[in-house]
């Protein structure tokens, strides 16, 4: 039987906007206090420099010193995941590599965009940085951003690899997770990346979701979680359908323009981003704002 590193956590593992200023920097400030109030509020973990965090956008050094104050602020109570992003081998396995280094405890890569490897092409790749680390790998599969699909053969082939240890999924591709589900091994874990379809995942077996609407509502997710993992059917049920109009709003642009126009409008950080992203279009701002409204205002009415 094959070894495999420790379980990753079960839960909510929000996937972390970068907070920049209006002159195009990092504001660490901002970013530290987002981390506090995902330890604060039940998460089991945070991505760093994903998607959602604009990872493609940051520099090297950038990355590394988010990964880093990730990690000193509350890696004792959380679980650090490094998004490692790009579309050759090479400059994932060096991103990787320096994530490990600055004490990130998991490293997240998804296919390479751009490229359009053939199945073969992304078993050698994640195959890759596997060997160059010592430290869990969770594949990252979202075709919609790296025009790529990593077939589910192929996952199944990776996981025979000791620190290949999960997968983030964001098909939303239900009959695909349960197929996934019942082939991988013991030890596998399998997290949602698409909020709308988490629960399902959940009550399926996944282990959690890495989330965008956990940005905003971090308890509201989190308990979310808790109630799917526990099988707690009428709370899963009532908690997914509260906070869908969230999760709908978060995709009227690409994401992370709602979500950081959201934020903002909390207070949480300023909302802007990098070229060639924008802010969110005048003609969705009461949209997505009202969204926000009714899911808190649904969370406050006491449950039947």
């Amino acid at each position: 039987m094959t070894l495999r590193p420790p379980a990753l956590p079960r839960g909510s593992l929000p996937a972390l906007v970068t907070p920049m200023r209006p002159d195009g920097g990092i504001d660490l400030e901002a970013f530290r206090d987002l981390l506090d109030r995902q330890a604060e509020n039940g998460s089991s973990g945070v991505v760093v420099a994903g998607s959602t965090g604009e990872g493609a956008a940051l520099s090297g050094e950038e990355r590394i010193q988010l990964i880093a104050a990730a990690v000193e602020r509350v890696g004792a109570r959380l679980a650090v995941i490094a998004g490692c992003t790009a579309s050759v081998t090479a400059s994932v396995v060096q991103q990787a590599i320096e994530a490990h280094e600055a004490g990130a405890h998991a490293i997240l890569a998804p296919a390479p965009a751009y490229s359009r490897p053939t199945q073969e092409g992304l078993y050698l790749h994640f195959r890759s940085v596997a060997d160059a680390v010592d430290a869990p790998l969770i594949l990252y599969n979202i075709p919609g951003r790296t025009g790529v699909d990593i077939d589910t053969e192929t996952v199944l082939r990776l996981s025979g690899i000791a620190n290949v240890v999960g997968l983030k999924d964001a098909t939303g591709d239900i009959g695909r997770v349960a197929r996934l589900l019942r082939q991988a091994p013991d030890g596998f874990t399998l997290y949602s990346g698409d909020d709308r379809t988490a629960a399902a995942m959940m009550l399926l077996g996944a282990r959690g979701v890495i989330s965008v609407a956990a940005n905003v509502m971090p308890r509201a997710v989190s308990d979310l979680c808790r109630a799917a993992l526990s099988g707690n059917i009428d709370q899963t049920r009532r908690l997914s359908r509260l906070l869908s109009p969230l999760f709908d709003a978060l995709g009227a642009e690409s994401n992370p323009i709602p979500v950081k126009h959201l934020l903002a409008g909390l207070g949480r950080c300023g909302g802007h981003l990098r070229l060639p992203l924008t802010p969110l279009s005048d003609g969705l701002h009461s949209h997505v704002e009202a969204a926000l409204a009714e899911v808190e205002q649904g969370l406050q009415e006491p449950s039947a």
